[in-house]
């Protein structure tokens, strides 16, 4: 059985994660964190460590992991380019699971996602992205939307930077050729709501995935925990531990 710590035990990812946790007889929680805990006592009593908290907990988490030698499974969005290269690091001695979603659905979005920019392309197809969250998710767009988009720059030769419009206001203009739109809704208690739209002159695709509950998160988040057991140091994500990349 694999032992866990799961951190921010009492926000809404940590009462799901411990929730998933006790549904699979593959784990056992052995440790919890919250706010003001001691965080290296709680790494020392467990294998592996869940963390969906916020972005600038990773440091101490990858610090005390480290310590002792904690598989991580990280959940946490909005990381600067810093923090995800200490993570990078981490990994040359841990082994990480780091992504966006841990959900199977939004997985196999990523995958009809790259499969559906492979054959559309952007010659006739305009692409874009819109995601709905919550009222209280404090980062914009979302980690899944990001991946989305870096998936769609991957496969279209576009950036980040030059090529994502963030909404549309005021007199802009026609569309330009190689743009891609993300647009960001937040409201009420919406889990989490992903669209990729691929519109051309008499035809449009979408594919859109719709979460209605937390537990799909944990769930997965479980999982690749279980699946980190048997991996070697190095940095994963959630397409490899479902078998699609």
């Amino acid at each position: 059985m694999l032992s866990l710590l799961i951190t921010g035990k009492s926000g809404r990812m940590g009462r799901a994660l411990i929730e998933a946790a006790a549904a699979d007889p593959g784990v056992e929680v052995t440790a919890t964190h919250d706010v003001g805990e001691d965080l290296d006592a709680a790494m020392a009593a467990a294998e592996c460590a869940i963390d969906f908290t916020v972005h600038d907990f990773t440091g101490d988490v990858l610090d005390a992991a480290l310590k002792h030698g904690t598989r991580l499974v990280i959940g946490t969005t909005g990381h600067t380019d810093a923090e995800r290269a200490r993570i990078a690091e981490a990994a040359k001695t841990l082994p990480v699971v780091l992504a966006p979603n841990y959900s199977v659905g939004v997985n196999t979005l990523f995958w009809l996602t790259r499969k559906a920019a492979r054959v559309l392309g952007q010659d006739r197809f305009d692409i874009e992205v819109a995601e709905m969250h919550h009222r209280h998710k404090i980062d914009a767009p979302s980690g899944t939307a990001r991946r989305l988009l870096d998936i769609l720059h991957e496969e279209t030769g576009t950036a980040y930077e030059g090529d994502v419009a963030h909404g549309r206001v005021g007199n802009i203009g026609p569309r330009k050729p190689r743009e891609i739109g993300m647009h960001t809704l937040r409201g009420g208690d919406v889990v989490g709501d992903h669209t990729v739209i691929f519109a051309a002159d008499g035809e449009r695709v979408e594919l859109t995935h719709k979460a209605s509950s937390r537990m799909t998160f944990a769930a997965g988040a479980v999982r690749a925990a279980l699946w980190l057991r048997d991996q070697p140091p190095g940095l994963y994500d959630m397409q490899q531990v479902l078998g699609l990349e």
